[in-house]
């Protein structure tokens, strides 16, 4: 409806502009002109089912009916007949003819009103015919980094009269050309007499304007502006989309010229949306209402007209200055370095998926393509999904290590509706810094062959690195056949593995979810040369571009490409102006931490080798030629287990009951296994909270205090519930919580750790009440497993050295773990005593011994099994002290390099972009200067970003041995 009726006022105001030349022909005909009085019904439609008719009479010249080879005014090119406003004005026929040419009008331009459907055109689509002209829009964007007009010129027409030479272009007084500043909100600038002749110097005037649009719409920061414009139709005059483009406005479209948007203002949305995620509409509903808040006068509604000019904003990879750039910011012949220093010259990638940049399937690549074409961070869409279509379905490999969702689900992911279900990155591991070509369109969860795409395509940006760290949820799985995987990509996207080093590690978050040998071979804490880097880099992306995730959902694959690209190149761009920050707290904060580890290492060490000096120039060797040749005997494994009992009869047995529909639970979310173990659960709690509280000191502060009474009031939450439920299943707890309840009256109140729970074991122990025997079963079992976790956690801890003051730091940390595995222990076990009676079970004592005071001791002397146990043990620890020593040595050389290169890149960075000044040939002199200007700007500011890191960084590095970082 608001269509047509736009079509009728264009109709109606197009025929009253038609009357108005009239009159003044009129006026200027002899009296004795022949005049004739016409009949002129309009029909304006309001609502559904409401028209509004007007009727008004006016005289006319008589006219006739004419076909001009070349019309400008009004033509239908599927008629002959063409209406030309010029003709009637001119014309002296007959009256008939007056009549017959605006019924003739009217059917003309009615048919579109009537229609309920038309051809579409190009103009439908206006970002594929800007795609057409972007090329001159960048040499005009360009251009105005110069002087523009005012190169050739002797003056400064900036403003009228100004005599001075043009020799700097203000910013103040040209990005605020638009005039809107001091307007009144209340009157529009038409109605102000407010005409923008454009082309055209301060204070003067075009000879030959061109009154084009009464009605051409602005946007500006303060509002939605109805303008009159007049482009310049002078012989030497540029195109009307260069003279909107030289008056810093961005016209909608390069065919019909209605809207534009000020320079100003989509650099406004452009950062805001950085900032604050703000959508398109949500930025055209803040101009609508700037523009008028009263809802009784709203602005012409230009919201895809803005969606389309903020969309024409691409952006290219801003690249990691940080990282391994060959040929721009490492030294000469960095490839000669020694294998043993070679970790310093390792690339550190990271792969991750982000399932909440899901895309609708709502358009196409046809009529939404995307600018960047792989100019930045996604890669070139028509290959990806040409090697995707031509690949076809590949047999995803089940993981054979933890239940990996990524791998084995990796089908099953709903993308009904959608066109991507989520989007997969490659990143910089240690700067967060999404890689060129690294990020692409998951269509069916996480599969090996989109991941694979995205690590081989972002590879070919750093073809010279000679060692490269990956990391990877479940590099586990995705390195064993990613090579054969290669063979069947484009040979341009292979990978020279023989002269290259590959490194597969996981994330350091991720880890503990996989089994023990995963989490002793891809260990970023114990491969050499990964200094303290932990591989969730895009983890701590995904906060930044998951709140643009709710606008791209809706988008076409084109404009969401271009917006993701977009944010992830600011996100870049603010690391890189960081730099001088980050990478000095992270050395501020890195060398404190390798001297402790360092003198706690060397501490332990000194002892270690006083006692067993051939033992540990054993683990040095083994762990150096580890180092060296990962195939190798892996260290850090533990090769000596214990062999403990099965366990778990009773709570498996209740899994089976539930599975043929026998139900024993009187609850309907806490079964009696549930109930013991979360009981079990709430008695650990205890005891930990009651050594915080026992650790605390003779002052301890506010904030210490104020911790443990929120771990307390949780802990007694936990606890209430939990007795509500113990009440269905071991009712006699009742009469002994009414016993102590009386016994106690006068006393003070329980702390939380003090609570008595009560369980089965207690119960019988302590009053002799009855429990029903399936509970006691249930916690039988619970302690078993208890027992025999803390006994394994006590093998692991017990070492074979005596309390020294030099391996203090080491021992106080050690000795904690013997005490809390040691009081678990004591405490599974004497329950067992009070079970086994009740449940007659007399044979597990010889498993679990009772533990006495002098067992839990570190030892050096025993058995030959005890003494290969403690051995074992001490020498994993030896070498975990020694990676974390030395991973906080490496972390610091790091740092320095990483300096060293950031700076090294900017001058590199600079001189480029200097080169970049005269590349191009050919052009006018105004363009010329733009691209000189705006390069010269670019190598500037690089320079100056330079300079400030090595004032930043100079007082920390100048007292660390080794080369400082200075100008390269």
């Amino acid at each position: 409806m608001g269509k047509r009726r736009r079509e009728l006022d264009k109709l109606s105001h197009d025929w009253y502009v038609l009357n108005a030349k009239h009159r003044v022909s009129q006026q200027q005909l002899p009296n004795t002109a022949p005049k004739s009085a016409h009949k002129h019904r309009s029909y304006t439609l309001k609502g559904p089912a409401q028209v509004l008719t007007q009727t008004e009479y006016f005289g006319a010249p008589r006219g006739s009916l004419m076909v001009p080879p070349q019309s400008t005014a009004f033509t239908d090119t599927s008629n002959t007949v063409t209406f030309n406003y010029e003709a009637l004005l001119d014309s002296d026929d007959s009256e008939d003819h007056d009549s017959a040419i605006y019924n003739d009008h009217l059917a003309e331009t009615s048919l579109k009103v009537i229609s309920s459907r038309r051809n579409r055109h190009l103009g439908d689509h206006p970002l594929l015919t800007w795609m057409e002209e972007w090329d001159h829009f960048l040499l005009e964007l360009v251009r105005m980094e110069g002087r523009s007009d005012f190169t050739l010129q002797e003056t400064c027409r900036g403003s009228a009269g100004c005599p001075n030479a043009p020799e700097f272009r203000c910013e103040d007084c040209l990005e605020s050309s638009t005039g809107m500043a001091n307007i009144s909100k209340t009157l529009t600038c038409r109605i102000l007499g407010c005409n923008f002749n454009l082309d055209t110097p301060p204070g003067e005037h075009c000879s030959n304007p061109s009154l084009i649009h009464t009605d051409f719409i602005l946007l500006d920061i303060n509002g939605v502006h109805n303008v009159v414009l007049c482009f310049c139709e002078c012989q030497t005059a540029q195109s009307r989309t260069t003279q909107l483009l030289r008056m810093r406005w961005f016209p909608a479209t390069t065919l019909e010229l209605k809207t534009a948007a000020t320079f100003r203002l989509l650099h406004n949305f452009h950062i805001l949306s950085f900032e604050s995620k703000a959508s398109t509409f949500e930025y055209w509903q803040t101009l609508a209402h700037l523009t008028n808040n009263t809802g009784l006068n709203p602005p012409k509604d230009r919201y895809n007209a803005l969606l389309w000019m903020a969309t024409q904003h691409g952006a290219c990879a801003v690249l990691c200055p940080a990282c391994l750039q060959p040929g721009k910011n490492l030294p000469n012949g960095w490839e000669d370095t020694p294998s043993e220093d070679r970790w310093k010259y390792s690339l550190f990638l990271t792969i991750d998926a982000n399932f909440c940049l899901a895309c609708k399937n709502v358009s196409s690549d046809k009529v939404d393509p995307g600018l960047n074409k792989g100019w930045a961070y996604f890669v070139e869409e028509k290959a990806f999904k040409k090697f995707l279509h031509d690949t076809g379905k590949q047999p995803q490999e089940k993981s054979s290590c933890a239940s990996h969702n990524a791998v084995n689900l990796a089908k099953t992911k709903n993308s009904r509706g959608l066109a991507a279900t989520g989007a997969g990155t490659v990143n910089c591991s240690r700067h967060n810094m999404k890689r060129p070509c690294g990020v692409g369109d998951l269509q069916k969860g996480e599969r090996y062959i989109n991941m694979d795409y995205l690590f081989f395509s972002t590879l070919q940006y750093s073809k010279d690195v000679v060692a490269l760290n990956m990391s990877y949820d479940i590099a586990c799985q995705w390195s064993k056949h990613i090579w054969d995987h290669m063979a069947t990509y484009p040979c341009q996207m292979h990978v020279e593995r023989g002269t290259k080093d590959f490194v597969f590690l996981v994330p350091k978050f991720h880890l503990p979810a996989h089994v023990a040998f995963c989490q002793v071979t891809y260990s970023h804490n114990l491969i050499k040369g990964m200094g303290r880097t932990d591989g969730e880099a895009p983890e701590h992306g995904w906060a930044n571009i998951n709140p643009v995730a709710t606008s791209t959902r809706e988008m076409g694959p084109g404009s969401r490409c271009d917006t993701l690209d977009d944010h992830f190149g600011d996100f870049n761009w603010k690391k890189v102006t960081n730099f001088h920050i980050s990478l000095f707290r992270k050395l501020v904060a890195a060398v404190p931490q390798r001297d402790q580890h360092l003198a706690d290492f060397n501490d332990f060490n000194d002892t270690l080798v006083a006692e067993q000096p051939e033992e540990v120039t054993r683990w040095k060797l083994a762990i150096e030629g580890w180092e060296a040749d990962r195939l190798q005997t892996n260290p850090f494994e533990v090769t000596t287990t214990s062999e403990f009992v099965s366990y778990g009869d009773g709570i498996h047995k209740e899994a089976e009951d539930l599975e043929h529909g026998l139900n024993y639970s009187l609850h309907t979310e806490v079964s009696p296994s549930v109930l013991i173990s979360s009981g079990i659960e709430i008695e650990d709690q205890q005891c930990r909270l009651e050594r915080e509280y026992g650790a605390l000191g003779a002052h301890p502060t506010d904030l210490q205090l104020t911790k443990l009474q929120e771990r307390s009031n949780a802990l007694q939450h936990k606890i209430e519930k939990w007795c509500k439920v113990q009440v269905l299943y071991m009712p006699t707890v009742v009469r002994v919580h009414i016993f102590n309840t009386a016994s106690t009256i006068n006393s003070r109140e329980e702390k939380p750790h003090e609570v008595k729970l009560w369980l089965p074991s207690q119960l019988k122990g302590a009053s002799n009440e009855f429990c029903e025997e399936r509970v006691c079963r249930y916690e039988w079992e619970l302690r078993q497993a208890q027992a025999f976790d803390a006994l394994n956690d006590l093998y692991n801890q017990l070492r074979g050295q005596r309390a020294n003051t030099r391996a203090a730091a080491v021992l106080t940390k050690v000795e904690l773990s013997i005490k809390t595995d040691a009081e678990q222990y004591c405490r599974a076990w004497t329950a067992l005593v009070v079970l086994g009676d009740i449940l007659q079970e007399h044979n597990w004592g010889n498993d679990l011994p009772k533990l006495e005071a002098e067992h839990a001791h570190g030892v050096t002397t025993g058995d030959r099994e005890g003494e290969t146990v403690l051995a074992d043990a001490l020498r994993v620890e030896w070498c975990k002290s020694r990676a974390r020593a030395y991973r906080w040595m490496e972390e610091v050389e790091l740092l320095q390099e990483e300096m060293r290169r950031v700076c090294a890149f900017f001058d590199w960075h600079a001189a480029w972009w200097k080169d970049q000044a005269s590349r191009r040939i050919g052009l006018d002199v105004a363009e010329s200067e733009g691209i000189g200007a705006y390069a010269k700007r670019q190598a500037a500011i690089r320079i100056m970003m330079r300079d400030n890191c090595l004032k930043k960084w100079h007082p920390i590095t100048a007292s660390l041995p080794g080369p400082e970082v200075v100008v390269p």
